[in-house]
């Protein structure tokens, strides 16, 4: 698991700051039903999010589990952000129109009681908004770096926790069904082959860390011998899903 604490300050510099923001609560918005007024965003982060969710007069509750994250996301929306659990949050049943869960069941083992407590804190007809295929998502535009990957991932990524069919599935099970789906740019994320291996070799990638380290020795002496070391590939393109209750 990421260290979010020690990577804090530096977090939205690595993210793509302000653009990929901007594209990511847009994208959210889209998915939110009319009249959205509360609202709470799990994992929030730095609050970078959180904060354009905010306007239009909604009320906005940002729960994160990383003291870093809390700290710098607390002055971007005042009095909005507690420290909290995805699976313990600090609201009460049936008390919010919209539950926003960003780049979060991927670092999961187990997603279940958090989509249960998503739909827990749902009022009746309000929608649960979540990232799905994340890890995927970095390949879902032609790449040196895609096809040299691809062998591993698809080997190791089938049991991704936050597959689409696996989320839809486990949702169900708490009255949720699906009712929107849009995409955004993961603007700022379209790594060199040399973050890349980075991001592999230090493992930060799921798939990744499912593979013996002949395995990922292997991958990484590929992604060395590519052309053009720290020029960005395309950026990821998201998959963003709306669930009803």
């Amino acid at each position: 698991m990421i260290d979010y604490d020690g990577e804090a300050r530096g977090y939205d510099a690595s993210r793509g700051g302000e653009a990929r923001a901007a594209a990511t609560a847009e994208a959210v918005e889209r998915l939110l039903p009319v009249g959205t007024s509360a609202l709470v965003d799990v994992a929030c982060g730095t609050g970078i999010v959180t904060r354009r969710l905010g306007r239009h007069g909604r009320t906005v509750l940002g729960v994160d589990r990383s003291r870093g994250m809390v700290a710098l996301a607390s002055p971007r929306v005042p009095h909005g952000v507690v420290l909290g659990d995805a699976t313990r949050l600090p609201i009460k049943s049936a008390e919010v129109d919209a539950v926003v869960l960003i780049w979060l069941l991927h670092l999961l083992d187990d997603v279940a009681p958090v989509l249960a407590e998503g739909a827990r804190v749902l009022r009746a007809g309000g929608v649960l908004v979540t990232t799905v295929n994340k890890d995927e998502a970095a390949f879902n535009a032609e790449s040196d770096v895609a096809a040299m990957t691809a062998s591993m991932r698809h080997k190791h990524a089938a049991g991704a926790s936050d597959r689409f069919e696996r989320v839809v599935t486990l949702a169900a099970d708490h009255g949720l069904r699906m009712s929107g789906d849009t995409t955004f740019a993961g603007i700022g994320q379209g790594w060199s082959p040399r973050q890349w291996r980075e991001q592999i070799t230090e493992g930060r990638i799921s798939w990744s860390r499912k593979a013996s380290p002949a395995q990922v020795a292997k991958l990484c002496r590929g992604l060395s011998s590519l052309p053009n070391q720290d020029v960005l590939r395309p950026d990821p393109i998201y998959r963003l899903i709306a669930l009803s209750s």
